[in-house]
């Protein structure tokens, strides 16, 4: 990794390392550098597929709000150690209402500005600095020659249909805050501390009320329960690709096998795929072999993958639009199911199985993990593992069987793994089921290596079968359906 620079400009940069750079800082090379270079046409170009999804967003929030200003920062770039970052990614809200995914520009700021019957929306974004700076060479941070050319005003402004400013101006909105303004409070730390002091100043007052907050973050996550043409179109393409990711570790098992730390290799086998087809993972790849899938979240991934054993992959590729995909599948690792394990995956499979079968319009969320529980109490009373029968189990007083699968069956997916997370209870656990909800059914089943409670045979064995699921006028499809899920299947895939 190149060194960074010690000239004016690089000071600039909050994380510039001045002590040990050594880029020229005479005249001489500031003249020579800054000139002779080819013009750039900017070429105009037509909006995104998905600049009008997201305008429709912007109206229908602003109708929630009416006369307020709403603030929805993109997020600086998170370090990671140093002056090194984490791969950057836009916050969530950010992206649905720009419909800027992967291409963001870090630091950026969504402002609805309040008019007469709406708002109107602007986006405030560092633009490309002139050769006539010293930024495109001397700034480590965002300079071109570190991080590459940033889009135009104008290109951002075809590109998302979408009125466009320099992220300096930013402060001019900053100075006309109230105590109305509105903001994504963990959008950006810097941009809500900003807003919050002219907030205080404002109302005249040394306590902040942040409950308008808490309802426009509560708005952005409601909005995404039901999705609309686009985002289902991205979230068939997610698991397209996320399929062939699983035919990629197939494929590599032998050199899987191989390793001491195959786990390794199959998260990295899965990774790559996601960077060929999108952006990167959704999540952590969750690589878990043997006694590792007994772990719901397990992400070390440093153990080897043994012939004999079963291994769950939990993994989603998340496309440049940063929609993802959210499947779990367990694999024979020596291509075929012991006895027990296929007794337990069946199991598991029944339970899913039975919980796709109930989902419709007009039932509630809780339903769907209800319908699979019946399954999972039935079996682990047939094996002898409860004290108690699967209908006393079943009572919520009683429970025994979550002792072997303690996690929810369903999770609403889409730009978020775990989508629309601050909605409302009556409208998540509670809600009533519409047509263009997404959202996962994964049942499992862990028997820890160390539970006296299971016979020894099954100690050991961690199941889950996940697939995602979209909510239609009529019933619902599985969106994973062509990833194979049946004992028999996932074995002919193996073999194949």
């Amino acid at each position: 990794m190149a060194d960074s620079t010690d000239s004016a400009a690089a000071q600039k940069a909050p994380r510039a390392t001045a002590n040990r750079s050594t880029t020229p800082v005479s005249d001489n090379f500031k003249d020579y550098i800054s000139g002779n270079w080819a013009g750039r046409p900017d070429v105009t170009p037509e909006p995104r597929e998905q600049a009008s999804f997201a305008a429709v967003r912007r109206a229908a929030l602003s109708q929630k709000f009416p006369g307020k200003r709403l603030i929805v920062p993109a997020g600086a770039a998170k370090v990671r150690s140093n002056d090194t970052d984490y791969a950057y990614r836009a916050h969530s809200a950010f992206a649905h209402l720009t419909g800027w995914g992967s291409d963001a520009v870090a630091g950026s700021v969504l402002v609805l500005e309040p008019t007469a019957n709406a708002h109107d929306a602007t986006l405030y974004f560092r633009e490309a600095a002139g050769r006539d700076s010293d930024e495109f060479y001397a700034n480590p941070e965002v300079g071109e020659f570190w991080t590459g050319p940033r889009p135009s005003l104008a290109h951002v402004a075809a590109d998302l249909g979408i009125a466009t400013r320099n992220l300096a101006e930013f402060t001019d909105v900053v100075e006309r805050v109230d105590a109305s303004t509105l903001v994504v409070r963990d959008g950006d730390r810097d941009v809500t501390d900003q807003i919050d002091g002219r907030r205080l100043l404002a109302a005249d007052t040394e306590s902040l009320e942040t409950d308008g907050d808490a309802d426009l973050a509560r708005e952005l996550s409601e909005s995404r329960l039901v999705k609309d043409s686009y985002e289902i179109d991205q979230m068939r393409r997610a698991v397209a690709a996320t399929k062939q990711g699983f035919d990629d570790v197939i494929g590599d098992l032998p050199a899987i096998v191989a390793h001491e730390r195959g786990e390794r290799l199959v998260e990295g086998t899965f990774n790559r795929r996601a960077r060929a087809e999108g952006n990167q993972v959704g999540y952590d790849t969750i690589a878990a072999s043997g006694q590792h899938a007994c772990i719901l979240h397990w992400t070390r991934n440093d153990g080897p993958v043994i012939p004999g054993d079963l291994i769950l992959l939990d993994a989603g590729i998340e496309l440049d639009s940063l929609y993802t995909a959210d499947i779990t599948r367990t694999l024979p690792i020596a291509g075929t199911f012991t006895e027990v394990q296929r007794r337990v995956y069946e199991a598991v499979r029944e339970s899913a199985d039975a919980a796709f079968a109930i989902v419709r319009p007009g039932i509630r969320f809780r339903e769907i993990h209800a319908e699979a529980m019946k399954v999972i109490a039935a079996k682990t009373a047939e094996w002898g593992l409860l004290p108690v029968s699967a209908e006393e189990s079943l009572q919520p007083e009683q429970q025994y069987h979550r002792r072997y699968m303690v996690h929810g069956t369903s999770h609403h997916l889409g730009i978020d793994v775990h989508d629309c997370a601050q909605a409302r209870r009556e409208l998540y656990l509670e809600g009533i089921l519409e047509p263009g909800m997404v959202f996962t059914i994964e049942p499992g089943l862990y028997f820890q290596p160390d539970d006296l409670t299971v016979p020894e045979e099954y100690r050991g064995i961690g199941v889950r079968i996940e697939d995602n699921i979209l909510v239609t006028e009529s019933g619902a499809e599985n969106l994973s359906i062509g990833i194979p899920r049946t004992a028999d299947d996932v074995e002919a895939w193996l073999a194949g």
